[in-house]
């Protein structure tokens, strides 16, 4: 065996590895990010169970502050970690670049709901504040259900497809 050949059997091994190491960050992105989303939700359920006429505001801010974080995060590994690629044309497969282009649209609206969510409830100390948080919560929770259906469309064709080369 000459050295080209031998040059060539390690970049292919090279170009296998390195697809072996993609793969695996993303199945672990995947994962994380479903993690995170069930954070989320479990999070937006025990605030909705706080009544801000009884609970203590500091039980209320803390409960608050801790799942806006929580969305806050859960969105921007999403945004970061799997759309961005996409978005920026890394994606080689197809099918997954044709449900991104599909469903990008409303996953968009969703972050912008999270993001003035945030932004709404940033900062609030006193139960005044508290005016319209459960109405607002009924709003997350229609843009999260929206955004996880959109979201699971991508999820299984990126983890449906991860091993195929299309």
């Amino acid at each position: 065996m000459g050295d080209s050949q031998i040059n060539t059997i390690a970049e292919i091994a090279q170009k296998i590895s390195d697809e072996n190491d993609r793969r695996h960050r993303q199945t672990h992105t995947i994962n994380e990010l479903l993690t995170e989303r069930q954070e989320v939700l479990v999070m937006m359920c025990e605030l909705a169970d706080l009544d801000p006429e009884t609970t203590d505001i500091d039980v209320m801010v803390r409960q608050l502050k801790s799942f806006s974080q929580t969305l806050v995060d859960y969105t921007a590994l999403g945004h970061f970690e799997i759309y961005e690629r996409i978005i920026d044309g890394k994606e080689r497969r197809a099918s997954v670049s044709k449900i991104a282009n599909r469903v990008y649209p409303a996953i968009s609206v969703t972050t912008q709901k999270f993001v003035d969510f945030n932004d709404k409830y940033d900062g609030v100390d006193d139960n005044e504040s508290f005016n319209g948080l459960h109405q607002d919560l009924s709003v997350i929770g229609e843009a999260l259900a929206e955004r996880i259906e959109s979201e699971d469309q991508l999820l299984r064709e990126i983890s449906g497809r991860m091993f195929n080369n299309d």
